[in-house]
């Protein structure tokens, strides 16, 4: 600063606050982080070495809990589930939040009236809608006993075969709105010049959806099945009321599975292994999707601008 002093005669005050510092201005929120994220993370991950039951005092029990847990079928069983549900989900979120985020962003006649009601599910709880569809797909007194309806007229989630798809399904509906308004938002960014040459060059709705559209989308679509992929690992408390992870094990997915070994079967060091299983999996497909996807090298998209 004294450099600057002698050779300019002053300094402002925007050089001298540009240098203090900054890094400061991070601790709370560093501090918040640690002691809500980190320390509770290093507390499980010690957890999953212990064996209690809650209430006891803990004893070391070494990868016993890890050995158990990874060879338990349940388990096992509880992992292809999650998966099924991830892939299940991105295969009806995507798509649906994708043509509703390019309506929204249109200037259509009644666009904002129909953006209002395809918001709706995403204010409601997820215990409402758990009982809320729980009673609709009832097979004796739900939609099949109000439309009469012989098809619906099934048991749709005392299947071992149609539960899960129909969780899936439930799960899509409620947080499609969700990821539209992503989408809304990415598609009102895309240069609206781009879709004009095209039109002026003859290409039609598709051509441009597809030439244009996707690829301006492309950062868009990753930010949002990192969303998606990685929050349904967290999915439970629909499941949960919807159908408690029955028939059977049909839907009992690693966080419902989580939890009943935890508070049902009291075994906190088994939920603890359950639980940084669903970390290191959540974290390598975050990482792993943005590292295929090129995310990370952050270069414009207005592509031909």
């Amino acid at each position: 600063m004294s450099a600057d002093i002698s050779a300019g005669g002053s300094v402002s005050r925007s050089t001298v606050v540009s240098r203090g510092p900054n890094g400061l201005f991070a601790v709370p929120a560093m501090a918040f982080f640690v002691l809500f994220a980190i320390i509770p993370l290093i507390g499980v991950i010690v957890l999953s070495f212990m064996q209690w039951d809650g209430l006891s005092t803990p004893s070391w029990a070494g990868i016993d809990n890890w050995r158990i847990a990874l060879t338990d079928p349940l388990t096992l069983n509880a992992l292809k589930l999650s998966f099924l549900v991830i892939v299940g989900s991105w295969l009806v979120q995507t798509p649906a939040s994708l043509l509703l985020g390019m309506f929204m962003a249109s200037r259509k006649k009644y666009r904002e009236f129909l953006s209002v009601l395809y918001f709706l599910p995403l204010l409601f709880s997820s215990a409402a809608l758990g009982i809320a569809f729980k009673a609709l797909l009832d097979p004796n007194f739900g939609l099949s006993r109000a439309l009469d309806a012989d098809w619906l007229r099934q048991d749709w989630l005392g299947s071992t075969t149609l539960a899960l798809p129909v969780t899936v399904v439930v799960i899509g509906w409620a947080f499609i709105p969700f990821h539209s308004l992503i989408y809304q938002g990415g598609v009102r960014q895309i240069p609206t010049v781009l879709h004009e040459a095209a039109e002026l060059d003859g290409a039609s709705a598709w051509q441009q959806f597809w030439h244009i559209t996707i690829p301006q989308l492309k950062y868009t679509i990753v930010t949002d099945s990192t969303l998606q992929l990685v929050g349904a690992l967290t999915y439970f408390d629909l499941i949960y009321v919807l159908t408690g992870g029955g028939p059977g094990d049909a839907t009992r997915i690693l966080p419902l599975h989580m939890y009943i070994a935890g508070f049902k079967s009291f075994d906190m060091g088994e939920a603890s292994v359950i639980g940084t299983i669903l970390l290191v999996v959540g974290l390598s497909m975050s990482l792993g999707l943005n590292k295929l996807s090129g995310a990370t090298t952050m270069e414009s998209q207005a592509q031909g601008l």
